[in-house]
This record gives C-alpha cells, sequence and structure tokens, in this order.
C-alpha cells in the first residue's frame, strides 16, 4: 500500500512551524506496513488543496491529511474535498452535537461559527475528536481512502490511534517491523562509522538516523515475507547494533536520556542534588521534566554568582581567588556543598564559561568542569573543552553531568 501524507496549513508553508505531524505520520505509517511515497505541504487555498488531492488520490491508496478542520476562513479543507468528490457538504448533527458538549464542559457557550466544524462532505465518515472540537472524517476518493485529521499534535495523534491506526492495521498485511535505538554520547558521524556494514549484513533492513541534540536516534526497519520474519531480523540487527555502540544505547523508542538517569536512580534507590552555574538550571528542568522525579530529586541550586557558591554551597574565598570560579577545585566544593546541604546519595556541579564572551586563552569558551561527590568515596572532576553556541554548550554540559550521575550511581 502506497501513501501520502498532505499538511494543510499556510503557516507550514510560510515556514512560521515546523511540519513535525508530517514526520510523525510517516514513521507510524511505515511501522503499519505502508510505503510512504510522498510528504506535501499546501497553504490555505482551495484551489491549491484541491488539486493535491486529486493528484496524490490518483497515485496513491493511503491519505493521511492534517490541518484545515477548524472555526475560521482560511479552514478549507472539508470544502476542498467536496468539490474533488463532486458533493455538497451537510450539517452532521452528531458531530455538532460532540463541539456543543465539549464548549459546555468547560462553562462556555459555543459561537456560531464553531457549527462549520461539523459541516461534512455527504458520504463521509464522521471521526470524534474526544481531546477538541474539531472533528476529523474520512473519505473515499476514486481508489484511495483519505483521512483528514485535525492540526493540532495531540489531537492529531488522538485520532489516528482510534482511527486510522485500527483500519490500515486491518487493511494492509504487515511485513515489516522496527526498533527504535536511542543513543548519547557519540556524534552522529561516529555512529555511522560504527554501523557501517550493519545494513549489507541483514537483508531486507534500513538503518536510519535522526539527531536531537546531543541524543542520536538509530532506526532499524526491517521488511521481509512476513511480520514473524522481519521481527527476526530486526533483533537480530538491534542486537550487533547494541555490541557496535556500546553504552551509548540507553534507551528505545520515545525514552529520552532524563528517563533513563532516572531508572537508574530509582532501581538503585538513590538520592541526588545539583548545583549548576553556567547552565543555570538546565539539569535541573531536565530532571524534573520526567514524572516521579521527586523520588530521587532533593536540591537544586543555581549559584551563578561567586556569592552565591560561598553564600549557598559554602565553596572557599580561596578557591575563588586562586583558582577562579571555572575550576576543577571550584566544581569540586559546589558538588561537595550541595550533597552535605541536602544530605543526597550523589550530588553533580557544572561550572563553565558557555560564551559568547568570557573566555580567555587559558580558558577559552567551552571551557567546562563537571564534578560528582558522592556519599561514599571521593569527589571526581573532569574537565571538558566544548565546541557550539551558547546553547549547544549549556545543553551538553547538562547532558555530560547526567551522564556522570549515571555512571556514579552505577559505581563506575
Amino acid at each position: 500500500m502506497t501513501a501520502a501524507v498532505l499538511s494543510i496549513g499556510t503557516e507550514l508553508t510560510r515556514g512560521e512551524l515546523t511540519n513535525t505531524n508530517a514526520s510523525w505520520l510517516s514513521e507510524e505509517l511505515t511501522a503499519l506496513g505502508c510505503t510512504v511515497v510522498e510528504q506535501v505541504a499546501v497553504g490555505d487555498d482551495i484551489e491549491t488543496i484541491g488539486a493535491a488531492l486529486k493528484r496524490l488520490s490518483a497515485a496513491h491508496t493511503l491519505i493521511v491529511a492534517t490541518g484545515g478542520l477548524g472555526p475560521t476562513t482560511d479552514d478549507l479543507t472539508a470544502e476542498a474535498v467536496a468539490r474533488v468528490a463532486g458533493v455538497p457538504r451537510s450539517r452532521h448533527e452528531p458531530s455538532l452535537r460532540m463541539i456543543e458538549r465539549r464548549f459546555a464542559a468547560v462553562g462556555r457557550v459555543m459561537s456560531p461559527s464553531n457549527a462549520k466544524q461539523a459541516d461534512l462532505p455527504d458520504g463521509a465518515d464522521a471521526l470524534e475528536n474526544p481531546v477538541g472540537t474539531a472533528p476529523g472524517f474520512a473519505m473515499t476518493l476514486g481508489a484511495c481512502r483519505a483521512w483528514f485529521l485535525p492540526g493540532v499534535p495531540h489531537e492529531m495523534k488522538r485520532l489516528f490511534a482510534d482511527h486510522v491506526q485500527p483500519a490500515v492495521s486491518r487493511s494492509v498485511e504487515r511485513t515489516t517491523h522496527q526498533v527504535h535505538l536511542r543513543t548519547f554520547g557519540l556524534a552522529e558521524s561516529k555512529v555511522g562509522e560504527l554501523l557501517e556494514g550493519v545494513e549489507a549484513a541483514y537483508e531486507g533492513l534500513t538503518l536510519g538516523y535522526r539527531a536531537s541534540f546531543p541524543e542520536i536516534e538509530v532506526k532499524l526497519l526491517a521488511r521481509a515475507e512476513t511480520e514473524a520474519r522481519a521481527e527476526e531480523i530486526a533483533r537480530a540487527a538491534e542486537s550487533e547494533v547494541r555490541t557496535r555502540l556500546g553504552d551509548a544505547v540507553f534507551g528505545t523508542g520515545e525514552e529520552r536520556y532524563p528517563v533513563y538517569v532516572g531508572h537508574v536512580l530509582r532501581e538503585r534507590g538513590m538520592t541526588i542534588a545539583l548545583a549548576e552555574s553556567c547552565t543555570g538550571g538546565m539539569v535541573g528542568s531536565l530532571i524534573t521534566d520526567v514524572p516521579g522525579s521527586s523520588e530521587y530529586m532533593l536540591l537544586s541550586a543555581v549559584t551563578y554568582a561567586n556569592a552565591a557558591k560561598t553564600k549557598v554551597l559554602g565553596v572557599g574565598a580561596e578557591i575563588l581567588r586562586g583558582h577562579g570560579a571555572v575550576s576543577s577545585e571550584c566544581a569540586a566544593a559546589m558538588a561537595d556543598g550541595a550533597r552535605r546541604l541536602a544530605d543526597s546519595d550523589l550530588a553533580v556541579a557544572i561550572t563553565g564559561i558557555a560564551g559568547p564572551g568570557g573566555g580567555t586563552e587559558d580558558k577559552p569558551v567551552g571551557t567546562v568542569f563537571i564534578a560528582v561527590a558522592r556519599r561514599e568515596g571521593e569527589t571526581v572532576t573532569q574537565a571538558h573543552a566544548l565546541g557550539g553556541d551558547r546553547w549547544r554548550i549549556r545543553r551538553l554540559s547538562a547532558y555530560l553531568a547526567l551522564r556522570e550521575l549515571v555512571r556514579a550511581a552505577k559505581g563506575a
């Protein structure tokens, strides 16, 4: 089954929004066994939308379209579909009542313009939207089944899961299997170098890479005569990939590195404290973005100024005078102070120069010191020379601090 993803919205064609819906849908459809041939984005123009639908429906057996289902004058998807199908639009009363209930649930009166969202092409199958006001719909255009979903990402994903995924699963014989591995600590070029030859070693295997700095996702897609055989190929290749990349692989699927850090700490029943300077609370934000982090996170201190390092963490004036705030000695004192203050099992501290100014010949921009203090054992400090702009230096520093927490928790 060949498929196309159609994204409708002038905000996409102007570059005002990043089209995350298209990439997500392509991955999901591929996982279901579809061959996604095209991703197309068009603006809010009824003629352009119609032309895209005519071409795509003639070329493919499946279209998943997003956007243009709202109540405003530039929401033209339903009208464009009706024109292409050569049918009128009619008010779909069950959808209208659903929209009215959504407004009533939040104590609001539905404005007349919102009723437009229930005007669907005759012959369309309405798709209830349990998380928004715009219903989706499905329509057969010639030999193509087309699905029209809201452009709001969480609404789109819900309708896809409720309606599109089950229908496609019933109509496509699945002969693929995907595995997504998440890595940290290796550059994308290095990951590709280490995995050279893996594709050739496994028939039907395709490797893909996606960078979300500083994480790298490795995607394994296996195609075979049956789903069982595809899974067998994917699992064998996964084992080899894990062997080649070693401990750079930390998780699968959508799991991000801070989630993995939480798993490690929970498994060992360990608590942590943080002391940040150049990262300004970024480590604390990454950790507390994870639900349940209160089980292991005790304290986060952002001590940007030297006086705060002394007053809050007890960093000695002699350290600041003799070595400076950006030094291994200061990082160690910050970590010791945070661990002592929180009475935690571990503490990590970061101090550095994120730029763009502030660097010297001895300590250029990108100089970062990370220290880990333990309840049992000595405090260990690492020096890093990082490249990139201020955001990249700070973000990579935060991730390196998380990695040091993992290593300390594991006793490495």
